[in-house]
């Protein structure tokens, strides 16, 4: 009896379809629709991708201060003081005349400078506060121009540098409230502005200048810093020539808009003395704050030729409103009204010493 042949012809077809059945599921498991996402793995969003080689970047410019600021994590840079939205809102009170802004219809501003009961820092202390306003406007008068009006100013220096350190150890003293506030009562009954002067020594101009706020919520008050009294941790008032950066300047600047603001006053004048270009170096990073008439005053004395060499050394008009100061002693052939209207860049504000 012959055997049957194996039916050898069914078992491989069988085996051919279990064959490409298994490489279709191996298939499928390494395959993944692109809009399709994986359970439970991240989207695409949020996979981080691969760093990479760096981009380049720019250097970024040196910080005026030796202490960079400190970056929040949404990347902003941290302002030096908080910064105030906007433009002032319109002011409830107003400067002499009824106006708003101090150098409002091309005003022309003379002082007189000194402090309260003496005559050694300057003129304005020889005469008791109720007579100053007389001697300052005999001053201001020759200045006058048809359609240049004159604005008489007090600059009254508040707080003075000393020569030892007292006894919080800051090289500077205030002088009483009770004179800051007599200048402050003629200047209001006589229409003149009054200008706060700081010397602060080895205290930082922020903090000397918050001691005055009572008197700077007055809407005839301003504002000056003196970088010349300026002191480092181990300088002395009187043997060195001190020094301020931009930086201090902007926290003061930004403290005062602020005061501005909350109180609804009107544009107060802010002036910055210099008579040589380390006094202030970074002079161009000082901002330019709403409400405020920035200007920078000019100090040197000696000879016309001398005082002028020092104005163009230093003068940034371009971001200030320029003054000049005057010396009635140290000046040689001190120059009249005729030849300060005739500086360029021009002077709006002449104050004497």
């Amino acid at each position: 009896m012959s055997e049957r042949p194996e039916p050898r012809g069914p078992v491989l077809v069988l085996v051919l379809l279990v064959l490409l059945a298994l490489l279709a599921v191996a298939w499928g498991a390494g395959y993944q629709a692109p809009d399709e996402p994986v359970l439970g793995a991240p989207a695409a969003a949020d996979v981080p991708a691969s760093p990479g080689p760096p981009a380049p970047v720019a250097p970024a410019p040196a910080s005026p201060d030796p202490v960079a600021p400190s970056v929040p994590p949404t990347g902003s840079e941290v302002p030096e003081v908080p910064e105030v939205p906007g433009t002032p809102a319109a002011p409830t009170a107003t400067l002499p005349g009824g106006r708003t802004g101090v150098f409002d219809g091309n005003r022309f501003l003379v002082a007189h400078y000194g402090t309260a009961g003496t005559g050694a820092l300057g003129v304005l202390g020889e005469t008791p506060p109720e007579r100053a306003e007389a001697a300052v406007r005999r001053a201001a008068r020759p200045f006058w121009r048809p359609g240049q009006p004159v604005q008489p100013v007090y600059e009254l220096i508040v707080t003075v540098a000393d020569a030892r350190p007292g006894p919080d150890g800051d090289y500077s003293h205030d002088i009483d409230r009770a004179d800051v506030q007599r200048y402050l009562d003629a200047a209001r009954a006589h229409g003149v502005l009054l200008l706060l002067d700081l010397q602060p020594g080895r205290s930082d101009f922020l903090s000397v200048a918050k001691r005055w706020e009572w008197a700077l919520r007055d809407p005839y008050v301003g504002l000056a810093l003196d970088p010349e009294w300026r002191m480092g941790p181990r300088e002395v008032p009187g043997r060195t020539i001190g020094h301020v950066r931009a930086r201090e300047v902007n926290r003061v600047s930004g403290w005062l808009t602020g005061l501005i603001t909350r109180e609804r006053l009107p544009e107060k004048l802010f002036v910055l003395h210099q008579f040589r270009t380390d006094m202030l170096p970074d002079i161009a990073r000082v901002r330019d704050r709403p409400g405020l008439a920035l200007v920078q005053h000019v100090d040197g004395f000696g000879t016309r030729g001398q005082k002028l060499a020092t104005f163009h050394a230093v003068a940034h008009p371009q971001r200030f409103a320029m003054g000049f100061k005057l010396f009635y002693d140290e000046d040689v052939r001190r120059m009249g009204p005729a030849a300060v209207h005739a500086i360029r860049p021009r002077v709006r504000f002449v104050s004497f010493q």
